[in-house]
């Protein structure tokens, strides 16, 4: 029973520390940045670790053709280059704070999802 009591114990500290690493790791996305881009650079955007578009970038020419389709696509194709880096980076952040916690099975369960 004792030992009940006292795994219960340590996984409720475990469990403060992790909220307090989730915290952690919010700020470390939200001041981390990536970059997409398409076209051969044509259009380029950047975005924090949490998702948000922080810049985007495309080429005058690209405007002065008139090229409204094209620079539709390759926007998309930008944000979602640039988007994938950021669930890269977001898993690569868990996986480095869930191995520091040392709950056991939890960094695999997480890079199984991340498979997924």
């Amino acid at each position: 029973m004792f030992k009940s009591i006292s795994n219960m114990t340590s996984l409720m500290k475990k469990a403060r520390e992790m909220g307090g690493r989730v915290e952690e790791l919010n700020g470390r996305l939200e001041s981390e940045t990536v970059s997409g881009s398409a076209g051969g650079g044509m259009v380029s955007v950047s975005m924090t670790g949490l998702g948000d578009v922080i810049s985007v970038s495309i080429d005058p020419q690209l405007v002065e053709k008139n090229e409204c389709e094209m620079i539709e696509d390759l926007v998309r194709a930008a944000v979602n280059e640039a988007r994938e880096k950021t669930k890269s980076l977001h898993a690569r952040l868990t996986q480095e704070m869930t191995a520091e916690l040392g709950i056991p099975g939890l960094t695999e369960t997480l890079e199984q999802l991340d498979d997924a």
